[in-house]
């Protein structure tokens, strides 16, 4: 087949080292000048890298990645209330990566392959005949046998297959910075939560440097964007009541990204006569659970799957999207769900389900750690 995949990010640089690797001829279309990442750290959880180990990127993917050891939660004031062992799961192939690293590995494992990765070529249309063509902004037509739409958030393919579907703003805003590990944080996950507000925090780059988000509920919009800057400032304002351990890292922020968490609604047709969508093009999910790079690799791995069954190019896509759907509904959920457990305000009731975590965390934490098993444990080459 000759495949023209949109988007050369985590999901479509996986999928078009996948489908190379099984024969087809692979084009990658980039509107950027130069693939390249914001500075910005990411968690590929085990059903994610279970992917890269069939791609066989396992020990690249230990290379640039750190293991992690636990998650964290913390108050705010500093007193600690649980911590997961990630140890206790059955798969600890848990890592915290470099969202420019991980990027790095899988264009050259895709070049390696012998896909086409283009640059400057940004698709301003996606016509859906019997033929899917794609129209560049310079002009350029392509007649590709399929189109795999990887193209985010504001994905031109997902507009061409299944229209607008309007986002709603969650009422909460983030912000992202990379800072130096001058602490020498362990490999750990920290969540400290606080009314309305929360603070993610774990190390990159072999400790070198940490990786924050900090995410705050306010009623104006902000633009759903990645690029947007803000004031470091701006941000040590929204979270000066924080412990020290949280000022300290705020203090060192240089440079900060701000944007507004949307939710999306997970697309109602994933494919339509000769493209398909994948990755946030398909399921754009809140950073919560921090899946959208796992669910992303999923996705990869079972389209190429699917592409090899028997039957018609519309019973295989059909065979993708049936095999994913429920799966990302319930992941994009738990994420929806997850923010408010870190933002409780009533002083009363943050104590009361602190303690009830603390709690079930000394007494209990194999059934804390296995209330993720539906997720970590899935395995997509099964």
């Amino acid at each position: 087949m000759q495949i023209t995949v949109i988007g050369a990010g985590i999901g479509g640089l996986a999928v078009s080292q996948a489908l190379a690797l099984r024969g087809a001829n692979v084009r990658v279309l980039e509107q950027a000048d130069a693939i390249r990442e914001v500075g910005a750290g990411i968690q590929i959880s085990p059903n994610g890298a279970r992917v890269f180990e069939a791609l066989g990127l396992g020990e690249q993917l230990r290379d640039v990645g750190l293991q992690a050891q636990a998650v964290q939660l913390v108050d705010y004031k500093g007193t600690g209330v649980t911590r997961l062992d990630l140890s206790r799961l059955a798969n600890q192939d848990y890592y915290f990566v470099h969202r420019a690293d991980l990027i790095d590995l899988l264009a050259g494992a895709a070049r390696a392959a012998g896909v086409e990765i283009v640059l400057n070529a940004e698709v301003e249309a996606l016509h859906l005949d019997e033929t899917p063509m794609l129209r560049l902004k310079d002009g350029t037509e392509m007649k590709p046998d399929l189109v795999i739409g990887a193209d985010g958030l504001h994905s031109v393919a997902r507009q061409s297959i299944c229209g607008s579907l309007a986002p709603f703003f969650t009422g909460q805003t983030a912000w992202r910075a990379t800072l130096p590990n001058v602490s020498g944080r362990a490999p750990e996950v920290r969540v400290h939560m606080g009314p309305k507000r929360h603070v993610v925090s774990y190390p990159l780059r072999g400790g070198a440097l940490l990786n924050l988000v900090a995410v705050q509920e306010r009623d104006t919009w902000i633009e759903e964007s990645w690029s947007q800057e803000d004031s470091p400032d701006t941000l040590r304002a929204a979270f000066a009541d924080f412990c020290p351990e949280v000022q300290e890292m705020l203090a060192a922020v240089e440079r900060v990204h701000l944007w507004g968490l949307f939710r999306h609604p997970v697309a109602p047709e994933w494919h339509r006569g000769g493209a398909v969508l994948l990755g946030d093009a398909a399921h754009p999910m809140l950073p919560f659970l921090a899946q959208g790079a796992s669910m992303a690799l999923e996705d990869a791995w079972v389209l190429c799957d699917a592409l090899n069954l028997p039957g018609s190019l519309q019973t295989r896509l059909a065979a993708y999207q049936t095999r994913r759907r429920d799966r990302v509904v319930r992941v994009t959920d738990a994420a929806s769900g997850n923010a408010w457990k870190y933002h409780l305000s009533f002083p009363p009731l943050r104590w009361a389900a602190h303690q009830a975590i603390r709690i079930g965390g000394a007494l209990m934490p194999d059934r804390m750690m296995g209330q993720f098993n539906w997720l970590y444990e899935h395995d997509v080459r099964a």
